[in-house]
């Protein structure tokens, strides 16, 4: 078991000029036991920072720690740690015994000790039947099953993982979500995990680090983020559908703030009026965030008037696509009443009205991005 201590971590390249930075001054904090995952769009420096993490890529500048001990200039074979790619890394002429036997095997681990280690970590992944057979003969599922096998043997301090179920498909992928949930209760050791798919990064991960540019954008756990994403980036990164977007005006009367969209008011509760006030928000142009779920269907005449561009049944809902207030708008109802039977919604083409409380809006200065009541 151990930690892990990113310090003002930077990762430049050899370019033009100064170079091309990948990542920086990344401070990460990831205690024992802990399962992080570094979440973010494809080139965001998630994987470089990893396998900084893991060796394999030179730190340009800042200091890592695992268990407390300095690991800059540590081979990667020496630092205790076990990583599971993207690509499984399998070896296509050996079985899927001697793939996970392998890494004893150098170590010069004995024979019965190395039995031992791999048949227990194929029970726990349930690949004991497959152990004669070789990586050809498997699915992508089992392979993956494998590669992380093969890491388990090591029992190490600190686990890496690579985009591990990208290459699979979607049903594979949610079944191995729950496997990895289940395997981290069982080998309950520290994790550090890539992704760029937010439903893997919110199911899987403890926190979960959001990544753009090389910067980290915010840390905290699922909830807190999803709850109260740090700026426009994050809220429209995390949470699917994303993030209604919609220019809006931030008002203040008798000190009391209200937002306004499109003619629309919408009244907002007193713990975001103190989240205001303690921020010392001036009134003005704010871009207001508002989930799918969030979005109610209002009478004629009555909230922010749109037309329905797209409608995709979902079975126990609808996604409608609209244009309101001059901006894309998705908005999810249900196709059933409180009662049971069904709810008419509206045809593709057809004028509606959409409004939302006050108590689920997201308010954002238009300029920096920034939560306004961060």
């Amino acid at each position: 078991m151990a930690t892990v201590s990113l310090r003002h971590i930077k990762k430049i390249y050899p370019g033009a000029g100064e170079g091309v930075t990948a990542v920086q001054d990344f401070n990460l904090e990831i205690k024992n036991r802990e399962f992080v995952v570094l979440v973010g769009p494809s080139g965001c420096g998630k994987s470089t920072t990893l396998r900084m993490v893991a060796g394999l890529e030179e730190i340009s500048d800042g200091e890592l720690y695992i268990d407390g001990k300095l690991m800059n200039q540590v081979l990667p074979k020496d630092r205790d740690i076990a990583m599971v790619f993207q690509s499984y890394a399998l070896y296509p002429h050996m079985t899927v015994y001697e793939n996970m036997a392998f890494a004893l095997k150098l170590r010069k681990t004995p024979r019965a000790e190395i039995d031992r280690k791999v048949r227990e970590a194929a029970e726990i992944l349930d690949i004991t039947d497959y152990l004669d057979r070789k990586p050809r003969a498997l699915s992508g599922g089992q392979r993956q099953r494998v590669a992380i096998g093969r890491a388990i043997v090591r029992d190490p301090a600190v686990f890496l993982m690579d985009e591990p179920l990208s290459n699979l498909d979607a049903k594979l992928r949610g079944q191995m979500r729950a496997e990895l949930i289940k395997l981290r209760k069982r080998i309950d050791t520290t994790f550090l995990y890539v992704t760029h798919d937010q439903t893997e990064a919110m199911t899987l991960g403890d926190r979960i680090v959001v990544m753009k540019d090389g910067v980290i954008q915010q840390a905290g756990t699922p909830q807190e983020v999803f709850d109260h994403p740090a700026n426009l980036f994050v809220a429209g990164f995390i949470g699917t559908p994303q993030m209604n977007f919609l220019d809006g005006q931030l008002l203040l009367e008798n000190v009391k703030y209200a937002v306004e969209v499109d003619g629309f008011r919408a009244e907002l509760p007193e713990e975001k009026q103190e989240k205001l006030r303690a921020a010392q928000a001036a009134p003005g142009s704010v871009t207001v965030g508002v989930r799918p779920e969030h979005i109610a269907l209002a009478q004629a005449g009555e909230g922010i008037r749109g037309q329905i561009d797209v409608s995709e049944m979902m079975g126990s809902s609808v996604h409608l696509h609209m244009n309101a207030a001059g901006r894309d708008v998705v908005a999810i109802v249900s196709t059933q009443g409180s009662d049971g039977k069904g709810v008419s919604v509206p045809p593709m083409g057809a004028e509606t009205h959409i409004s939302f409380g006050g108590n689920v809006v997201h308010l954002f200065d238009p300029q920096t991005g920034k939560n306004l009541e961060l």
